[in-house]
C-alpha cells in the first residue's frame, strides 16, 4: 500500500528519513513544497514539538507498546533509559533462575559455539566490510548446527581526531554553516561549540540558537560519524545542553537524527552516505531541536536547553566487525553485545539493513521469551527469507562480547496441534491494568456504550461488531491463508476462553479515564517469535469516538472523517479492527513502523491516524476509496531508537505459524 491521504511536508521528511537512515533502497521523497520543516523533523523523526520537555506523567504509557496520539511529545530518552534498566533486571533475574535451577531452564540450554575474532587486535581492514565478513559456519537452527554462539573480538581505535577552530556565530542555518574538512576515509575532525552564544540564543532575541556544519567530501557508501559530547558537571548553576543532532541534505530535508546516546544527554549519528553530495549537521536542544526553516537561522520558535559541547566528525573512522550467519525463514535471531561495542546491526541476504540497535529493549519482551538481553545493544530479528545474513558490531574501541541465539518461532516449537486463539472481548471487563503499566484493577465500559458517540443506533451493534471481526480476520486470517494457525473468537458468539492455554485476548471498550491510561491502545509486550501465547491487549474507544475535531494527523477521532457519505458501520469496524490488529501485532513480535512515510502499515505508530484507519484520498472514512492497510514491510519508527526495514508481515506470519 503506497497511498498516504495525509502526506504533507511532515510526511515527506519522514519518508526521506526512513529511506536514507535505514539503509534500504533509496528513493526521493515528495517535494514538501515548503521550507517550514521544524515540525517535519520534530514529528516525523520522533522529536517533540516546540513545547518544552515535561516530566513523564503518571498516566503516561510505554510508547513502545502504546498507540499514543502524539508520539512527538513523548520523552523518548526517558523511555529508552527505563527499557535499559528493565532489560538489565530481566537479564539478572534470568541468570539467577539458571543458577538456582540447573535442571530446569538450564537443561534446555546448549553449549554455545565459541568464536575468537580472526582479525588481529588493534587493526583495521580484516572483517570491516560486508564482503570480508567472518563466517560462523557452525551457528544456526538447521540440523547439525548449534543455535547459540559467543563471539569475542576487538574494535580497533580509529584515527586520531584533528582539532579545528570553533565556529563563529552566526552559523545557525544551512546558508551560514561552518565548513568541516574531511580529506577522505579514516579521517576525523573535532571542535567545540556552544548552544546559546548566538544572536538568537537566550542572551539574544530568544528565537533559538542552532549550530550548523557543512560536509562537502562525503561519498556514497562512506560511513559518516557525528559524535557530540557535553561536559560532565555536577554544578547546577552551569547550563547543561540536552542535545539533538540532525543530518540534512542540501535541499533542507532532515534525513537522520539522534537524541540521547544510550543513557546520556549526548548525541551520536552513524550513517552510510546514500549519494555523493553536500550534507549538513545541525546541533540543537531536545526542546528546541531545529529551526522552522533550516535556511534561516532566525526562524526558531524559542530557546531550549543551552550549554557547551564538543563535536567530532569522521568518515570511515571507526572499526566495524562483520560476521556472516546462515538463517532459515522464520528463524528468530537474538543478539546482545557487551564490553566496548555499543551498536549491533543485521543485514539480509540482499544486503538491506533490517535492524540497527544501540539500546537494550529486552525488558519489553515477555518473561517467557528466551531471547537474550542485558547488553549495551540488543536486537531481535525474524528472518523473512533464508540465506546468509550479516551481523555488524560497531561503535566503540576495545574488547566486546557478542551473544547470538537462534530459535524457531514459538508455535512451531510447540508442535502441529498448537493453534493461537485470539479472543475479542466486546462486553467490558474488570482488568488489572498493571500489565500495561497502570495502577491496578479497573472496570471498563462495553463496546456498545460508544455506539451513540459515532451516531450509531443500538440496533446496529451486531452489524458493527461483525465489521470489527471482519476487519481483524482479514488482517490476520485472509492475508496469510493456511500459513498460519489462528482461531478468532468473540464475546458475543463464543464463551470466554481467557485463561486457557494458547489464548490471548483484546479488550475492546473503556476510556482512558476508566483505564487510567492515556492511549488509544496498548499491548502487554513485544514478543518476537510469539513465545508467550497468553497475553492481553487493550483498545480504548473514547479518543476514537470524541466529537469531530480537525482532520489533523494526531486526531484519532473517527468522527473527524465521517460525513453523510460515510458508511459509518463499515468505517468504525475497519478502524477499530485495524487498532485491534495493531495491538495483536505487538505481541506477535512487531515494533512500531514510521507513520509519516509513503508506506502504510498496521504497525504504524500513532500520530497519523487517518492512514492507520484506512481513510482514502477523499479524506472521508467509510467510502469506496478507503485503503486496505495490512501488515507489510516498512521502516522502524525513528523515534524509538531502531533503524532498518521491519517485515511486520513476517513477524505476524511466523508468530502464528502452522507447522510446515
Amino acid at each position: 500500500m503506497r497511498h498516504r491521504p495525509i502526506l504533507t511536508a511532515l510526511g515527506a521528511a519522514g519518508a526521506v528519513a526512513g529511506l536514507l537512515l535505514f539503509g534500504g533502497p533509496t528513493a526521493a521523497a515528495p517535494d514538501p513544497g515548503s521550507r517550514s520543516v521544524e515540525l517535519d523533523a520534530a514529528r516525523a523523526l520522533g522529536l517533540p514539538d516546540v513545547d518544552k520537555k515535561k516530566a513523564v506523567q503518571a498516566d503516561a504509557v510505554n510508547p513502545y507498546l502504546g498507540l499514543v496520539p502524539e508520539p512527538n511529545k513523548v520523552d523518548w530518552g526517558y523511555w529508552r533509559k527505563k527499557l535499559a534498566t528493565d532489560g538489565h533486571q530481566r537479564a539478572v533475574a534470568s541468570s539467577k533462575v539458571r543458577a538456582a535451577d540447573p535442571r530446569g531452564l538450564a537443561s534446555r540450554d546448549v553449549e554455545p559455539v565459541f568464536v575468537d575474532e580472526e582479525e588481529p587486535s588493534r587493526t583495521l581492514g580484516g572483517n570491516d566490510k560486508i564482503g570480508t565478513a567472518e563466517n560462523l559456519p557452525r551457528f544456526g537452527s538447521a540440523d547439525g548446527r548449534t543455535p547459540a554462539a559467543r563471539v569475542v573480538g576487538t574494535l580497533a581505535d580509529g584515527p586520531a581526531a584533528v582539532q579545528f577552530d570553533p565556529p563563529k556565530e552566526d552559523n545557525g542555518s544551512i546558508r551560514v554553516a561552518s565548513n568541516v574538512v574531511l580529506p577522505g576515509s579514516q579521517t576525523r575532525r573535532t571542535t567545540t561549540g556552544k548552544i546559546g552564544d548566538g544572536p538568537h540564543g537566550s542572551e539574544g532575541d530568544k528565537k533559538g540558537d542552532f549550530d550548523f556544519y557543512k560536509i562537502t567530501t562525503a561519498k556514497a557508501g562512506q560511513r559518516l560519524l557525528v559524535d557530540l559530547d557535553t561536559p560532565n558537571t555536577n554544578d547546577a548553576t552551569q547550563p547543561k545542553l540536552d542535545s539533538v543532532v540532525v543530518l540534512w541534505n542540501k535541499a533542507g530535508k532532515a534525513i537522520a537524527l539522534n537524541d540521547d546516546d544510550g543513557e546520556t544527554l549526548d548525541s551520536r549519528l552513524a550513517i552510510n552516505i546514500p549519494t555523493d553530495g553536500e550534507y549538513f549537521v545541525s546541533v540543537g536542544a531536545y526542546d528546541a531541536p531545529v529551526p522552522e526553516d533550516p535556511f534561516d537561522s532566525a526562524s526558531g520558535k524559542g530557546t531550549g536547553s543551552e550549554g557547551a559541547y564538543s563535536i567530532t566528525f569522521g568518515l570511515d573512522a571507526d572499526d566495524v566487525d562483520f560476521y556472516q550467519v546462515d538463517l532459515r525463514a522464520g528463524d528468530v535471531l537474538g543478539a546482545a553485545v557487551s564490553g566496548a561495542a555499543r551498536e549491533l546491526s543485521v543485514r539480509d541476504p540482499e544486503d538491506h539493513l533490517r535492524i540497527t540497535s544501540r539500546q537494550d529493549q529486552s525488558g519489553i519482551y515477555p518473561p517467557t521469551s528466551p531471547l537474550p538481553g542485558g547488553g549495551n545493544a540488543v536486537l531481535a530479528h525474524v528472518a523473512d527469507t533464508s540465506g546468509t545474513h550479516t551481523i555488524a558490531v560497531s561503535s566503540g574501541a576495545g574488547r566486546y562480547d557478542l551473544t547470538l541465539q537462534v530459535y524457531r518461532p514459538g508455535p512451531e516449537k510447540r508442535g502441529a496441534s498448537t493453534v493461537q486463539t485470539i479472543f475479542l472481548d466486546f462486553d467490558g471487563a474488570q482488568v488489572n491494568t498493571k500489565i500495561w503499566g497502570g495502577t491496578g484493577v479497573r472496570t471498563l465500559s462495553p463496546f456498545r456504550s460508544f455506539l451513540g458517540r459515532w451516531n450509531l443506533r443500538g440496533d446496529q451493534e451486531n452489524a458493527t461488531i461483525d465489521a470489527v471481526i471482519k476487519s481483524v480476520r482479514e488482517n490476520l486470517e485472509h492475508d496469510f491463508g493456511d500459513r498460519v494457525a489462528i482461531r478468532i473468537l468473540n464475546s458475543r458468539d463464543n464463551r470466554d476462553p481467557w485463561g486457557e492455554p494458547n489464548v490471548s485476548r483484546v479488550v475492546i471498550g473503556g476510556s482512558s479515564d476508566e483505564a487510567g491510561l492515556t492511549t488509544v491502545g496498548i499491548s502487554q509486550s513485544v514478543d518476537p517469535g510469539n513465545f508467550d501465547t497468553e497475553e492481553s491487549a487493550l483498545v480504548l474507544l473514547d479518543d476514537m469516538s470524541n466529537p469531530g475535531g480537525a482532520r489533523n494527523t494526531s486526531n484519532p477521532s473517527l468522527l473527524a472523517y465521517m460525513t453523510p457519505a460515510s458508511n459509518r458501520v463499515g468505517f468504525v469496524g475497519q478502524a477499530v479492527g485495524n487498532a485491534v490488529s495493531h495491538e495483536i501485532g505487538h505481541f506477535l513480535g512487531s515494533w512500531h513502523t514510521a507513520a509519516f512515510d509513503d508506506t502504510a502499515d498496521l504497525m504504524d505508530q500513532g500520530g497519523n491516524f487517518a492512514v492507520l484507519w484506512g481513510v482514502g484520498a477523499d479524506q472521508i472514512g467509510g467510502t469506496a476509496d478507503d485503503d486496505d492497510v495490512d501488515f507489510g514491510r516498512d521502516v522502524f519508527n525513528p523515534g524509538e531508537g531502531f533503524a532498518g526495514s521491519q517485515a511486520t508481515s513476517a513477524n505476524t506470519e511466523w508468530g502464528l505459524s502452522a507447522v510446515r
